[in-house]
This record gives structure tokens, sequence and C-alpha cells, in this order.
């Protein structure tokens, strides 16, 4: 994928009712996600990036023991991908193993409306815990705003600076202040 077509998740809470969001934003694509999506989004990632890898690895296999009969290689995937379970839960993208046979190379294949990119199986790795993160980051986003909510003092600007602040830190590696 290019900087382009880079997909940005995050965390964040529904500003009429308080519920946990995440946002997706990916080209023309802007839409609020209930973490549970995200979450099985997450998962699905995780699964194409097992079947690409598992695919690649069965059609060596077989073209060696067909004696490179790519009729047959094909067959025998096909029927092999039709046997996987299918997971429980709608998805938030359109995800996809895929066995580059010309490149004897994994790739996982996602897509939402006009949007598609490729990425290897480690990228999608990669981008299912990004995707799991900010789904928990979405939950601990309600509830501290809604604990917030506990402190007349603080003005919603105040609340506002202070999810600003969170998000600049960018996460788990926080700088160390000497006292």
């Amino acid at each position: 994928m290019t900087d382009e077509d880079e997909i940005h998740i995050l965390s964040g809470v529904h500003p009429d009712t308080g519920a946990a969001i995440c946002v997706l934003e990916w080209g023309p694509i802007g839409v609020a996600l209930e973490p549970q999506l995200v979450l099985n989004t997450a998962r699905d990632l995780h699964a194409a990036a097992a079947g690409a890898e598992s695919d690649i690895a069965m059609i060596r296999v077989l073209q060696d023991m067909t004696r490179d009969n790519i009729q047959a290689t094909a067959t025998i995937v096909r029927e092999v991908r039709a046997q996987r379970p299918i997971t429980p839960g709608p998805s938030a993208l359109r995800i996809e193993a895929v066995a580059g046979i010309a490149t004897g190379l994994p790739y996982v294949h996602i897509g939402r409306g006009s949007m598609k990119g490729s990425m290897s199986p480690d990228e999608a790795r990669d981008m299912a815990l990004h995707w799991t993160e900010t789904a928990v980051a979405a939950h601990n986003d309600a509830r501290l705003r809604y604990v917030l909510g506990d402190f007349p003092q603080l003005s919603n600007d105040d609340k506002d600076g202070i999810f600003a602040g969170l998000r600049r830190t960018g996460g788990d590696q926080l700088p160390r202040r000497n006292k």
C-alpha cells in the first residue's frame, strides 16, 4: 500500500451517546465503527495472513507432487479453501487471502468501497494488532470520558484537551520526566 492509501483507525467516543467508537479514515472513506466490528476485522486479518501463508506452502508441495500440473494444484487449493471455517460476524473490510502463484508469495488483499490495497501477511498482522489496540482504546476512552463527567470543574474544552494530550503521546512509549 502507498502512503496515499494509508488506513487510519482512531479510537473515540460518540459525541451524542458517549459510546465507544473507532473512526476509520481511508482515502475518501470516513466512517465510525463499533469496536466489535474492528475486533472482527482484526481476527479476519490474522486468518487471512495465516491462510495466504498456508496456501503458498500447499501450492509448493502440490506442484512437486503433481509434477507442476497447475490445474490439479488449483483444484486442490480451491477444495481446501472451501473447507476452511467461515468466521462469524461482519468485518469492516473486504479481506482475502491470496497466494501469488507467479511470485510464490502470500498476500492479503483488503478493500472498502472504492479503496483497495495489498500487503504481506506480516503487515496484515501488524494492522490487526493496531486495530485491536484501537478497539480497546475506544472502550477506555468512553470510560474515561464518563468518569471525567463527574468533575464539573472541567469544561468540555478541558476534557477535549486531555484526550488530545493522550493522542499526542502516541501510546505506550512515553518519555520519562525527571523531577
